[in-house]
């Protein structure tokens, strides 16, 4: 497990990445928000350790920032202020957990396996590519945190699209696994591709960066790259 910890005051940051190797965990540490803002946006972290007071960007910018684009990593505030309006002001900014300086070890460490654990659960039904997002639990897809007002059937198939992101899927593929048609007396293209239009003014219409793309000839692709 991987963890980010932001914090600027030296001793603290060397006492919890030591702490939190010695517990087996991988640890990066940034000592300001714009190192701070910069790993979480360019790297793979299972956990965020972010302290409010930063020099730079504090912490709150940068929670609100990188939730704002769509980055889900769970994320435990450190600070020194204690009030009901400072621990409201960074749950509401996305915060998953509010840990008061000063605090013990044995507490954080309780946190951080809570945080993990809940992760762990909520990736299970969770399905992301770039800013798009399917959550299989609640029915519901967002791109850019947007939701996206799909049919049953277009929900069905762009969950199928994306758990074969960066893949050709063909409409025979579509026809059986979608619309569960085993043999086709007549034809679904017809049917098939309505859809895919349909689904494609949703996902891309609004966006500039377009995720699906038609394959002439073969099928449908989902994936970063994807153009006509």
């Amino acid at each position: 497990m991987h963890i980010l910890v932001v914090e600027d005051e030296h001793k603290i940051a060397v006492a919890l990445k030591n702490g939190l190797e010695a517990e087996g965990y991988q640890v990066t540490t940034a000592q300001n928000g714009e190192e701070g803002y910069f790993c979480i946006t360019t790297g793979e972290y299972d956990l965020m350790l972010l302290d409010v007071m930063l020099p730079g960007r504090d912490g709150i910018e940068i929670l609100k920032t990188i939730r704002s684009k769509g980055i889900t990593t769970p994320i435990l505030l450190l600070t020194g202020r204690d009030t009901v309006g400072d621990r409201v002001l960074g749950l509401d900014s996305g915060a998953d957990d509010y840990l008061v300086k000063p605090f013990a070890f044995p507490e954080l460490l309780a946190r951080i396996r809570l945080l993990l654990r809940r992760g762990k659960q909520e990736t299970e039904h969770l399905l992301k590519i770039a800013d798009l997002e399917i959550n299989l639990l609640a029915h519901r897809a967002t791109r850019s945190q947007e939701n996206l007002d799909l049919t049953a059937k277009e929900f069905e198939l762009l969950v199928y699209l994306l758990r074969n992101h960066d893949h050709i899927v063909s409409r025979e593929m579509l026809a059986k696994e979608v619309w569960l048609v085993r043999e086709r007396s007549t034809p679904l293209d017809n049917v098939i591709d309505v859809s895919m239009a349909r689904l494609r003014r949703k996902v891309d219409g609004p966006f500039e960066k377009k995720l699906i793309r038609t394959i002439r000839g073969v099928g449908f692709c989902l994936g970063t790259s994807a153009h006509d």
